[in-house]
C-alpha cells in the first residue's frame, strides 16, 4: 500500500479498531451463542436427527451466498452501511428462530437461521475493515487486535447461553431473543466507524486491477484461499459437533457450553500475538503450525472421551484455526492491491464460506448417522474426516514454499 492510499489518519485508525474491537466483542458473541444450542435446538426441531445441524449449516449457506455482494456492496457504500445492514439481518434472523422455536417449525427455524449468516458475513470482513486505509505496519496489528476482540465473545457467548438456553418454558428461546437485542447494538456501534471515503469504488471503476480468474491463477493468492478454507472448516466440523458428542458420551449442557467457551478463548487469545509472530517468522511459517496443531487437535480427540481431552482437543483446535486463519489472512492480503480489494475479499470468504458450508453440513451427518447414533464412533468419524484436508493444505504450502525463488 502506498502513501497515497493511505486515507485516514493514525487517530481515525486507532477509533476504528476500537469500535471494531468492540464489535467482535459484543455482536461476535451471537456466534458462539448460536453454536452452543443451535444443533441442540435443530435436534429438537428436526423430523430426522440426520438434520440437526442443517440449521447451522444454512448460517453458512448464508454467508457463502452474501459475502461477495456484500463485499461490493460495501466496496461501492462504505463499511458502516454494510455492517449496519447485517446486523439487521441478524436481529431479523435470530427474532425469526426464536418464533420457529415457538411454535415448533423446523422450517421457519431455517429461514432464520439462513437470515443470521449475513450477519456472519459481515463479521468476517471486521478483520480487512481495521487495515483500510491505514499505514502498511499498522496492518497486522490491527488485524490482530480485531480478532482479539472474539475473546471477550468467547466469555460473554456461552455465558449467556447458559443463563439464557432454559429462561424460557420454550427451551433456547430466551437466547435467541438475547441475540435479537445484541444485533440492535450494531447501529448505534457503528455510527462512529470512519469509512475511508476514497475506498468506495464508482460503478465504471469497477474493472480495475486483476479479473477474478487472474486472481485465482495468483499462486499466493491461492494458497492463502485454501489454508484459510481448510483451517477454517475444520474447526467449524469439529465444533459443531462437540455439544452433540459432550451430551452424547453423558456430560451436561454446562459441561459443552464450558468446552465451546474454552475453545473459543483458545480462538482469539493468541490474536493479540499471532501478528508479532507472522511479522517475525512469516506467515507462511505460522500457516503450516497451525495446520500441525489442528492435526494435533484431532489426535486428542480420537484418544479418548474423557471430559478433560474434549477440553484440550477444542483448545488446541482454536488455536490452530488462529494461527492458521489469521496467517492466511496476512498471506492474502499482501498480494493485491487496494483497487482488487472488494473483489479478492469477496472470492475468499466465497470459497472460505463455501468450505465451512460443507463441513457443517457433514458435521451432523457424520454425528448421527455414520455410526447409527453411537456418540463415541460418531466423534470418532467427525474427527478422522480432518485427515484428507489437512493434507491437501499442507500440501498446497509446501508447494508454495518449494517453488523456484523467481516464480515467487
Amino acid at each position: 500500500m502506498t502513501e497515497s492510499h493511505l486515507l485516514i489518519t493514525d487517530s481515525q485508525a486507532r477509533r476504528n479498531v476500537v469500535v471494531l474491537v468492540l464489535a467482535q466483542a459484543l455482536l461476535g458473541s451471537q456466534m458462539s451463542m448460536i453454536f452452543i444450542v443451535g444443533g441442540l435446538a435443530g435436534q429438537q426441531l428436526a423430523p430426522n436427527p440426520c438434520w440437526a445441524t442443517l440449521p447451522l449449516s444454512l448460517i453458512i449457506l448464508g454467508s457463502l451466498l452474501t459475502a461477495q455482494p456484500l463485499s461490493a456492496f460495501m466496496q461501492r457504500h462504505g463499511r458502516r452501511a454494510g455492517f449496519m445492514l447485517a446486523t439487521l439481518a441478524g436481529a431479523i434472523g435470530a427474532g425469526l428462530a426464536a418464533r420457529a422455536l415457538y411454535i415448533h417449525s423446523f422450517g421457519l427455524f431455517m429461514l432464520g437461521s439462513f437470515l443470521s449468516g449475513i450477519y456472519m458475513s459481515a463479521q468476517g470482513f471486521y478483520r480487512f475493515a481495521a487495515t483500510d486505509g491505514v499505514r502498511k505496519e499498522f496492518q497486522p496489528k490491527a488485524i490482530s487486535y480485531v480478532m482479539g476482540g472474539g475473546l471477550a465473545a468467547a466469555l460473554i457467548g456461552p455465558q449467556l447461553a447458559k443463563a439464557t438456553s432454559e429462561a424460557h418454558v420454550v427451551p433456547f428461546m430466551a437466547t435467541y431473543l438475547a441475540i435479537v437485542l445484541l444485533n440492535l447494538l450494531g447501529p448505534l456501534l457503528f455510527t462512529f466507524l470512519h469509512s475511508p471515503e476514497s475506498h468506495r469504488v464508482a460503478k465504471g471503476t469497477a474493472t480495475l486491477g486483476r479479473s477474478r480468474r487472474e486472481l485465482l491463477r495468483d499462486p499466493v493468492i491461492a494458497v492463502a484461499i485454501i489454508c484459510g478454507m481448510v483451517a477454517y472448516a475444520l474447526m467449524n466440523l469439529v465444533m459443531t459437533s462437540t455439544p452433540l458428542a459432550v451430551l452424547g458420551c453423558g456430560y451436561n449442557q454446562g459441561n459443552a457450553a464450558d468446552i465451546v467457551s474454552a475453545h473459543v478463548l483458545a480462538m482469539y487469545l493468541p490474536a493479540f500475538f499471532t501478528g508479532h509472530l507472522i511479522a517475525r517468522f512469516g506467515a507462511r511459517l505460522i500457516v503450516g503450525l497451525g495446520l500441525v496443531i489442528l492435526a494435533a487437535s484431532g489426535a486428542v480427540a480420537l484418544s479418548g472421551i474423557e471430559l478433560e481431552r474434549f477440553f484440550i482437543a477444542l483448545a488446541l483446535l482454536g488455536v490452530g484455526w488462529n494461527f492458521g486463519f489469521i496467517g492466511a489472512t496476512a498471506m492474502l492480503t499482501s498480494a493485491y492491491q487496494p483497487e482488487e480489494r472488494g473483489r479478492v475479499q469477496g472470492i475468499n470468504d466465497f470459497i472460505v464460506f463455501g468450505g465451512v458450508f460443507v463441513a457443517s453440513l457433514s458435521s451432523g451427518s457424520l454425528m448421527n448417522c455414520t455410526a447409527s447414533g453411537n456418540a463415541e464412533a460418531g466423534w470418532q468419524a467427525v474427527n478422522m474426516a480432518m485427515l484428507p484436508f489437512l493434507v491437501l493444505a499442507g500440501g498446497a504450502l509446501i508447494w508454495l514454499v518449494l517453488r523456484p525463488r523467481e516464480a515467487r
